[in-house]
């Protein structure tokens, strides 16, 4: 029997609420008479400000609230931006749908430079990710590299401040948030690998909700599933989750699959990496097949030592 009232839980920023919203008109599409609320969560990584993403610990910091307000029975369903959902899953919960996959690219912001290239040396560039700090650095050597926390508003605010003099952002963000007119440039596969799931949406629910998850598989994009599918594969077989530099980015087109994986030495001595094809079916095992392919060409002796590594600088809140 379909639920005539589902509560969906999710962050309080701005731009998780209109991804939400997101869900909700989708939802609304296939099941008009449906009644949806909205619950908003405070998670563990929205509360602490002062430390870089690497060091908070923990199973998804951005997440594990969300996860237990399902467990509670406090939400029915979930929304996450699928790059800050871990590739365990908890028993007892599920991936039900994924949607609505924006630019995945990273992109360049800055008031003083029209692209990475033209930075002049020494300039300071922020980024809350290891994984976008290692890649550059491998390409420039002369840039110091900051952790900075907040919202995207607040960090593009940073930036006008003066608080750095460039910052790497997800292009999905911004364009959802209408903030694109602040993008100088986009970083191409070859240069920057996005994190795995980089501009999907996901929701998640419990297993045992068989008619929520047949609801929202009105609401999935298949070609999208394939995609997620292979690069999660790829960091789940890779140990690897927000804290680790590694990316991944699968392209879907008729029914086949080319994903591209990516592990980079913090210090940007070194980058491994690598590109695999193949039928949209086995996208999990290209994924893993992916990942023993890096770490036997070099990867996997740096892995333990990225694990283990912080960012050199913390942002005010």
């Amino acid at each position: 029997m379909t639920p005539s009232t589902l509560t969906v839980g999710t962050r309080e920023s701005r731009l998780a609420c209109l991804q939400t919203d997101q869900i909700v008109e989708a939802l609304k599409k296939h099941y008009p008479e449906l009644e949806l609320k909205i619950h908003h969560v405070t998670t563990h990584g929205d509360k602490v400000l002062d430390r870089p993403i690497a060091q908070l610990g923990g199973r998804g910091v951005f997440v594990k609230e969300l996860e237990e307000a399902l467990f509670e029975g406090t939400v029915d369903l979930v929304v996450h931006s699928l790059k800050d959902l871990p590739t365990d899953m908890p028993s007892g919960l599920t991936l039900a749908c994924v949607l609505n996959r924006d630019d995945p690219r990273d992109v360049f912001l800055s008031d003083k430079a029209d692209s990475f290239a033209s930075l002049k040396p020494g300039s300071t560039v922020a980024t809350s990710s290891r994984r976008r700090a290692a890649q550059l650095l491998a390409l420039r050597q002369d840039l110091r590299f900051v952790d900075m926390r907040g919202n995207i508003p607040t960090r593009v605010r940073k930036l006008q401040e003066g608080q750095c003099d460039a910052m790497i952002l997800a292009a999905a963000g911004l364009h959802r948030l209408g903030l694109q007119a602040h993008i100088k440039q986009y970083f191409e596969l070859d240069v920057m690998t996005p994190a795995a799931g980089q501009g999907a949406l996901a929701v998640e629910c419990r297993s045992k909700d068989k008619d929520i998850i047949e609801m929202l598989k009105n609401i999935e994009n298949p070609g999208t599933r394939f995609e997620i599918t292979a690069e999660r594969a790829f960091l789940d077989e890779l140990g690897g989750g927000c804290s680790v530099p590694a990316g991944a980015l699968c392209i879907y087109k008729d029914n086949q699959i080319t994903i591209t994986g990516t592990v980079a030495a913090l210090d940007g001595s070194a980058v491994f990496r690598a590109s695999l094809s193949g039928a949209a079916s086995d996208a999990h095992a290209l994924g893993k097949a992916l990942a023993n392919q890096l770490q036997e060409d070099g990867a996997e002796k740096i892995l333990e030592d990225l694990r283990q590594s912080t960012p050199n600088t913390v942002s005010p809140p």
